[in-house]
């Protein structure tokens, strides 16, 4: 007879756990056993890393849910390698070979690489993969693949701020690799990058490495492993939740006293010698709390996002 589970007793935690996702996991299944470690009721991540992928993942807890899509919008930063002479179904190791070619080396000069570079800068046009979990009438694109069905899929357009190429060694014998580092818009795959800039070398490519280093100025040496979380007592766990404002760090900052503090937190507007700013963290004074985000237009602060009253007095509690 199989013992009763015991039932986990959760409780509110709010604040930003930032995490160096492992390999092969998907970035649900890391939110859940956080969430579970933390035993936290509520929470949310910031936009899919791939399982292939490891690197930066905002997790969210209570409160800071509400601001998750201020990452989702944000800028990243990833580390990939592309093997060159090998094509794949999926873009990536995970899939089955297409094709093998020669690489020719003389393309893999200096000049072709920063040739190459240029082209994939800036704006640039993507298809995105089948191998992804973009929807099509309610289905994700990759049971589609799965099942051997072609959908067609328009271009997007993203940005590639910044991209570096160098020519390393692969892990194919004799065929080399090229390491990218990139800075993107969001909704921009590395996998098709990579896949697209072995087209232009003339030989096609796949990713073997991704690493995700940063995400809206979060970097990857600020992160904890799921392995040293696992290892922590529950209140070191804790301490590894950051105050609700990390996501907000780019904001600027206005604070009111308590009687407009508690107007503000009604929904009402503001009016004070502020200039016109999209993105306001407002905060109260007495005592020192994060009560939501707003912008602020003709000296006026209009409520966008607010903490509730039981989030605040939870927050300050812990």
């Amino acid at each position: 007879m199989n013992a009763p589970r015991t039932r986990v007793q959760r409780r509110p935690v709010h604040g930003v756990l930032l995490l160096d996702k492992p390999l092969g996991w998907s970035s649900n299944d890391a939110l859940q056993k956080v969430k579970w470690l933390l035993r936290a009721e509520k929470a949310g991540h910031t936009g899919t890393l791939d399982p292939l992928a490891s690197g930066v993942l905002p997790l969210c807890f209570g409160a800071a849910t509400k601001f998750s899509q201020l990452q989702l919008e944000a800028a990243k930063t990833y580390e990939a390698i592309a093997q060159l002479g090998i094509t794949t179904t999926t873009a990536d190791a995970e899939g089955e070979v297409l094709e093998r070619r020669e690489v020719d080396l003389a393309n893999l000069t200096e000049e072709n690489l920063e040739a190459v570079r240029q082209q994939f800068s800036g704006p640039i046009s993507q298809v995105p993969p089948m191998h992804s979990a973009l929807k099509k009438d309610g289905k994700a694109l990759y049971e589609y693949a799965r099942a051997g069905i072609e959908i067609d899929r328009p271009a997007r357009d993203v940005t590639i701020h910044s991209l570096q190429l160098e020519v390393v060694e692969g892990n194919e014998e004799n065929l080399p690799a090229v390491k990218m580092t990139v800075q993107c818009s969001k909704g921009t795959y590395i996998r098709t990058l990579g896949e697209d800039i072995g087209k232009a070398l003339g030989c096609g490519a796949h990713l073997t490495f991704l690493r995700r280093i940063d995400t809206g100025g979060i970097g990857v040496e600020r992160c904890v492993t799921l392995a040293d979380l696992e290892a922590m007592d529950e209140d070191q766990r804790l301490a590894q939740v950051q105050p609700v404002q990390t996501l907000l760090a780019k904001h600027t900052t206005v604070t009111l006293d308590s009687e407009n503090a508690g107007r503000f937190l009604s929904g009402m507007r503001r009016r004070g010698d502020w200039p016109n700013d999209d993105a306001v963290a407002v905060f109260g004074d007495d005592p020192r709390a994060l009560l939501g985000v707003a912008h602020v237009i003709q000296g006026e602060l209009v409520p966008d996002r607010l903490l509730s009253p039981l989030e605040i007095q939870q927050i300050l509690a812990s």
